[in-house]
């Protein structure tokens, strides 16, 4: 074992969490704040492009539209192979293996970038199949090239970005994640407006300009974490391990990594099961449940923290075999959740009559919209919950039953009763079924991750 060790605060320039000794309430906290601010900077980067980009027009603003299911798709794999790399760096950290964890991060790192590579080409040549496919017209898909040609040329650095920032958490540095993440939207927000309208004598490249920024951020991003994980942590430096253990270590990797990014992509497939259920009461109704769907994003904005800064900590203890701090943590979470979006809730109910107005004038629509914010989001606890309950397997390097947990969530509990809902009282019925598949996968899920931490707690005592 090399390398100083991560719970040894003179160590480091600075004072992170340790997360195997450190209180458990403590640890959550530190870490669980940064990422919810760093997840909120996100959603402002995202919203900074289609702002600017609606600047250009309408038909710009519908060639971005028809970009999101392509880069969200491939987002969703990054978020898979961060969430396999923080489940293997944290372990090792976990088991003060500090060898192992420089291995696996040079591993997740390498691997990003030559997937990203790989997949350039393949996805340039795919655009004009795809995006005709999904409903494009000649005029927009000359739009839509602008843009993802562009966008497709970063990918290498958007996976090596998911892997750095993956390892950061696995250190317990979320602090410096969520501050990379903010300083990205904010370089992101800068030269938006620079390279899409091209003020004084710069060229103005118009919506392929939103591209160029996001590709140029990721580099910047890169960099960064390059110099982070080699000179701050002492984690990653270039070497040759053997190919022997770089295919059993990238093996690892894709056992959590590729669950993890398929149960991420039964999200919108359930999304769009809905959407396409309410496209049979009117164009009205899958407008409204559009603006659900974007507050739906702000108030589990909270829980998207959580299932960042939850999984390094269980992957550390896991690591240190210290499961009366997994299962300890696994409950306060669950438990703040719980507490946190019923309050949330009483907020959004009463307020729905406002939230509706600001986002359309029609009287259909608002009715949806406030239909729906008084019966759905009562269940954002116990999705909360299905959530934790995912990212917490999968730092158990128990992928399986992450991706169990999203398929029962939304074929067993969420989708069919929400389709049993609207046969028997339309809207609302949908809406009501979905509620209580919410809430029937909650309990279930919950329960099979405490006896799941229990038997691994059971097992190590008798070893």
């Amino acid at each position: 074992m090399s390398g100083p060790s991560p719970s040894n605060p003179d160590s480091r320039k600075y004072r992170k969490p340790d997360l195997v000794n450190d209180p458990v309430g403590l640890a959550l906290y530190r870490t669980t704040l940064p990422t919810t601010v760093g997840a909120i900077s996100m959603i402002l980067y995202y919203l900074a492009d289609t702002w600017f980009v609606s600047l250009l027009g309408t038909d710009q603003l519908a060639a971005l539209g028809f970009t999101f299911p392509a880069t969200i798709l491939l987002t969703y794999l990054g978020v898979g192979l961060g969430i396999g790399t923080s489940a293997c760096v944290a372990r090792a950290l976990g088991a003060r293996n500090n060898d192992k964890a420089t291995e696996m991060t040079f591993c997740a790192v390498v691997f990003g970038f030559i997937l990203g590579v790989f997949l350039v080409i393949p996805a340039l040549l795919s655009i004009d199949a795809v995006f005709t496919l999904l409903g494009a017209d000649a005029a927009t898909l000359v739009l839509i090239r602008r843009f993802i040609s562009t966008w497709y040329l970063g990918l290498p650095f958007l996976l090596v970005q998911f892997a750095g920032t993956a390892v950061m958490r696995a250190t317990g540095n979320s602090n410096l994640q969520g501050k990379l993440m903010m300083l990205g939207a904010a370089v992101n927000a800068i030269l938006d407006p620079l390279l899409i309208f091209g003020p004084g004598p710069l060229p103005a490249f118009g919506i392929r300009g939103a591209a160029i920024a996001t590709v140029i951020t990721w580099f910047l991003s890169n960099v960064f974490i390059w110099y982070f994980l080699a000179v701050e942590e002492k984690l990653f430096r270039f070497f040759w391990p053997g190919l022997r253990k770089l295919l059993k270590d990238w093996g690892l990797l894709l056992k959590i990594a590729l669950p993890a990014a398929l149960a991420n992509m039964i999200t919108p497939l359930a999304t769009g099961v809905i959407t396409a259920t309410l496209a049979q009461y009117g164009a009205q109704a899958v407008a409204g449940y559009g603006v659900v769907m974007r507050m739906e994003a702000l108030v589990m904005i909270v829980v998207l923290g959580m299932s960042m800064s939850l999984p390094p900590f269980i992957s550390q203890n896991f690591g240190a075999n210290a499961f009366d701090r997994v299962r300890h943590a696994l409950r306060l979470s669950l438990q703040f959740v719980m507490g946190l979006q019923l309050v949330l809730y009483v907020i959004v109910a009463l307020a729905a009559p406002l939230i509706a107005r600001i986002f359309s004038n029609e009287p259909d629509v608002i009715a949806v919209i406030v239909t729906v914010l008084r019966i759905l989001p009562i269940s954002y606890g116990f999705q909360g919950m299905v959530i934790l309950s995912a990212s917490s397997f999968n730092a158990l390097h128990a992928p399986r039953n992450a991706l169990l947990t999203s398929l029962l969530r939304f074929f067993i509990f969420y989708v069919p009763l929400a389709l049993l809902g609207a046969a028997m009282g339309d809207i609302p019925g949908l809406f009501i079924g979905a509620a209580v598949g919410n809430l029937c996968a909650g309990i279930l899920v919950t329960w099979w991750i405490y006896r799941y931490t229990l038997t691994l707690q059971q097992d190590t005592q008798t070893t």
